[in-house]
C-alpha cells in the first residue's frame, strides 16, 4: 500500500495547486506588471532630473544677471521654469494615483523637457548659448528607455530645434563685449560637459538598473508560467489516471466479495483474514481515487471552515500519525497567542508533503517547529538524515530534482513551493551542521486570518 499512498499525496497535491492556478489566482500577462513598474521607476527618475534642472536654471539666471550683468528676459524665462514645476506635479499626481506610465507617456516627458530647453536657449544666445550641450543628455536618455522609433522621432526634434536655434534667437548683451563672451562660452562648455557627464552617468546607470531588475522579473515570471503549465499538466494526467483505475477497482471488490461466500476459502481462518485484509486495501484504494476526483474540481476557498493555529496544527499531526503510523513526530509549539485562521486544505497537503520527506530521510525522528516572527507564522520541518546534496538545494523547487533515485521523484518539494508561493508566502530549505536538514515554510498570517 506504500505505493498507492504516494500516489494520494502526490495527486491531491498536484489536482489542488491545479485547481489554484486555473480558478483561484488571477493571472498577470508577462509585461503588464513589471513594465508598470519600470515606466514608474523610470518616470521617478525623469521628474528627479527635471527638479535638477529646475534647480540648475535658477542658479545659472542668478550668476548670469546678478554676478555677470547679463540682461535676461527673466518673466519669460520664469514662466518656462514654472511650466517645467507644473510638469513635475503632474507626473507625481499620476505615480500617487497608481496608474501604469507607458513608452508614451515618457516620450511625451521627454519632448516637452526639449521644447523647454529650446525655449530658455532661444531667450539666452541660441545656438551661442554652451549650453546646447544638453540636449545630448535628453538624447541619451531617449536612446535608453524609449524604442528605436521614438527614439529616431526625438532626435529628428532636437535636431530641427538646434537648427532653428541657429537661425533665430534673442542675442545676449555683454558687458564686456565679443572678447567677454567668447571667454564665457569657453567656460560654459566646461561647465556644460561636466553637467552633462554627471548627469548621464548617474542617471542611465540607474536607469540601466531597472531594465535589469525588470528583466530579472520577467524572467522569474516564465519560468512560474512554465512551472504552473507543468501543474496543470500533472492534474490532468493524475485525473485521467484516477478514472481509469476506478473500473479495476470496481472488478476487485466484486471478485473479493465472491470469495467471501465462497465455503472453500472461507473454512481457512488464514485465508478469510488474507481475503478481508485485500477487501479493506482495495477500499482504501477506492476512496483514495474518489479524493482524487473529487480535489480535482475543488479551488481553494470552497466550502472553507474558521479553526485557530494550534486547532490546525493539532488536527494535522493527528492525521498525519494515524495515516502514516507513525508516532516519532515532536512538535514543538513557540507560536505565543492562539489567532483565528481559515483552514487552508493546500497548505495541509503542503505539510504532510515535507513530513513525509522528513520521514522518508529519518525514520526514527521528525520534528515540527511551529512559531510566530511578527506577522509570520514560521513553520519547520527538522529531520535527522543526510541532508540535502548541493544541487538540491541550489535547485530547490524545481520539478524533478530528487535524492531518491526514483523514476519521476522530486515532485514533493516542486508542488511545495509553487502551493506555498500561492498563499504568498517562501520556502526555505537548508542543512543542519550537526546532521539533517530543516524546511521552513514561512506564510503572512495576514493571508491565512479572516
Amino acid at each position: 500500500m506504500t505505493d498507492w499512498a504516494a500516489l494520494r499525496r502526490t495527486a491531491r497535491a498536484t489536482l489542488i495547486d491545479a485547481a489554484r492556478c486555473l480558478g483561484a489566482a488571477k493571472p498577470v500577462g508577462f509585461g503588464e506588471a513589471d513594465d508598470h513598474d519600470g515606466g514608474r521607476q523610470n518616470l521617478l527618475l525623469l521628474v528627479q532630473l527635471r527638479w535638477i534642472a529646475v534647480a540648475g536654471q535658477v542658479m545659472t539666471i542668478a550668476v548670469a544677471q546678478a554676478g555677470l550683468g547679463i540682461a535676461l528676459p527673466l518673466w519669460p524665462m520664469a514662466m518656462v521654469l514654472i511650466g517645467l514645476v507644473l510638469l513635475n506635479v503632474a507626473s507625481v499626481g499620476r505615480l500617487a494615483r497608481g496608474g501604469g506610465v507607458t513608452e508614451g507617456v515618457l516620450f511625451v516627458a521627454l519632448l516637452l523637457d526639449v521644447v523647454a530647453l529650446t525655449v530658455q536657449l532661444y531667450l539666452s544666445g541660441g545656438a551661442t548659448n554652451p549650453f546646447t550641450s544638453l540636449f545630448l543628455l535628453q538624447l541619451t536618455l531617449a536612446a535608453v528607455l524609449l524604442s528605436s522609433r521614438a527614439t529616431i522621432a526625438l532626435v529628428a526634434l532636437t535636431t530641427a530645434s538646434l537648427g532653428l536655434l541657429l537661425l533665430a534667437y534673442r542675442p545676449l548683451v555683454l558687458p564686456g563685449g565679443e572678447d567677454e563672451l567668447f571667454r564665457l562660452y569657453l567656460v560654459g562648455m566646461l561647465v556644460g560637459f561636466v553637467i552633462d557627464a554627471a548627469l548621464i552617468a548617474v542617471f542611465v546607470t540607474r536607469i540601466s538598473r531597472n531594465l535589469r531588475r525588470q528583466d530579472a522579473r520577467l524572467a522569474d515570471l516564465r519560468q512560474r508560467a512554465a512551472e504552473e503549465d507543468h501543474i496543470v499538466r500533472m492534474g490532468l494526467l493524475a485525473s485521467g489516471a484516477a478514472h481509469e483505475l476506478g473500473t479495476p477497482l470496481s472488478s476487485l471488490s466484486v471478485i473479493l466479495g465472491d470469495w467471501r461466500r465462497m465455503p472453500d476459502l472461507t473454512a481457512s481462518p488464514e485465508i478469510a483474514r488474507e481475503i478481508e485484509e485485500m477487501q479493506e486495501a482495495v477500499g482504501r484504494c477506492k476512496a483514495i481515487v474518489t479524493g482524487i476526483l473529487l480535489a480535482a474540481g475543488a479551488a481553494r476557498g470552497e466550502a472553507p471552515h474558521l479553526t485557530s493555529v494550534r486547532t490546525f496544527v493539532d488536527e494535522l499531526v493527528g492525521d498525519w500519525r494515524r495515516m502514516r503510523s507513525c508516532f516519532c513526530l515532536q512538535v514543538r509549539d513557540e507560536f505565543g497567542e492562539d489567532e483565528e485562521i481559515v483552514s487552508d486544505t493546500a497548505l495541509k497537503q503542503v505539510l504532510f508533503n515535507v513530513l513525509d520527506n522528513a520521514l522518508d530521510m529519518s525514520p526514527s525522528f521528525v520534528e515540527l517547529h511551529v512559531r510566530r516572527d511578527g506577522d509570520t507564522l514560521r513553520l519547520s520541518v527538522t529531520d535527522r538524515g543526510p541532508g540535502f546534496a548541493p544541487e538540491m538545494l541550489a535547485r530547490l523547487g524545481q520539478p524533478y530534482t530528487s535524492s531518491k533515485g526514483r523514476l519521476g521523484g522530486g515532485l514533493g518539494l516542486f508542488l511545495v513551493v509553487n502551493v506555498v508561493r500561492k498563499l504568498g508566502g517562501t520556502v526555505e530549505a537548508r542543512n543542519r551542521s550537526y546532521g539533517g536538514a530543516v524546511v521552513t515554510i514561512s506564510l503572512p498570517l495576514s493571508g491565512l486570518t479572516v
